[in-house]
């Protein structure tokens, strides 16, 4: 039995990985200020703390005997980083330094941070690795490079075991659709049930890797006690590439029903392509990604009916 912290531990990944390892009997503490958490995720076994992560006082006490930190509350709307880039730069980058604070004062041996694949940007290479030089596009990707560095830098300095995972599109029952430019895959799955208009940035042709959350937990829960990962950057994706345009088909095809995606090519699709290589992840982490684009679909619709009642 291990004793763990998952900062933003009440959002969609977060509350996956705490019921999970939770189910393992493990004991978990998740920190999250509800700005995009909801505590009802939680199994009843989550020891839940409503705070900021920029609250070092209140973050060492929730580390007192930690084994190892799950690092993945930020911010994540990509559209609102370029309104707020000072506002995302105060949680995603001053969070990650307060925790690393504390961290060190507390005396835990291992922080598990989650990165994102925004933050390659554009780039020429069919399936992306971890050395490719980094292009970030927009002030999240920015803010989530930043941590990076400050992550294995201060690891270094003050002796402290850091693995950084890259995850790409991950999507899932429980995902939230969020008002204003929400993730593409609830929200196509929410127009085709409910008979709204499926609206797509751009041609559509843009290539994206969208990775189950389960598939994501296991990479997390097994990058806490791996051995020879310090310092390592690695991807988590499905290392397939979907053009959105493909995505919009297969929700149609696992529905039964043909669907229309309408072009809004006022506004960008963003990166032509993102799709990670899985080679260091296969090779550290022992991940294979076992759940196809087709049957998350199927679990995630199934999620969405129950929400919706249809």
């Amino acid at each position: 039995m291990a004793r763990y912290l998952i900062t933003g531990g009440a959002g969609f990944l977060g509350a996956a990985l705490a019921n999970a390892l939770a189910q393992q009997r493990h004991v978990v503490r998740v920190l999250d200020d509800l700005s995009a958490g909801d505590p009802a995720r939680l199994a009843p076994e989550v020891h839940f703390t409503r705070g900021d992560v920029n609250d070092v006082p209140k973050l060492w006490t929730l580390l007192q005997g930690v084994d190892c930190v799950f690092h993945l509350a930020a911010r994540v709307a990509v559209s609102e980083s370029v309104l707020y880039p000072r506002e995302y730069n105060a949680t995603n980058v001053g969070g990650t330094v307060a925790l690393l604070q504390a961290v060190r004062d507390a005396g835990v041996r291992r922080v598990v941070f989650a990165s994102s694949g925004a933050v390659y940007g554009e780039q020429p290479y069919e399936r992306i690795r971890e050395d490719a030089v980094p292009n970030p596009g927009s002030p999240y990707a920015v803010s989530k490079l930043a941590a990076e560095y400050y992550v294995n830098v201060i690891g270094a300095l003050w002796g402290i075991d850091t693995v950084i995972l890259r995850i790409f599109n991950a999507y899932g029952p429980g995902q939230p659709l969020r008002v204003s430019h929400p993730p593409v895959v609830p929200a196509v799955i929410r127009q085709a049930l409910t008979g709204g208009s499926i609206i797509v940035h751009g041609d559509g042709r843009q290539q994206r890797d969208f990775v189950y959350v389960d598939d994501v937990v296991q990479a997390l829960i097994t990058a806490a006690n791996a051995p020879n990962v310090n310092r390592l950057i690695i991807n988590v994706g499905s290392g397939t590439a979907t053009s959105i345009n493909d995505l919009v088909a297969t929700v149609g095809r696992v529905l039964g029903k043909r669907l229309e995606p309408l072009h809004v090519t006022a506004e960008s699709g963003g990166v032509s392509r993102l799709c990670a290589d899985l080679s260091r992840a296969r090779e550290r982490l022992n991940y294979e990604p076992r759940i196809s684009l087709e049957e998350g679909l199927q679990r995630t619709i199934e999620h969405w009916r129950k929400q919706l009642g249809v």
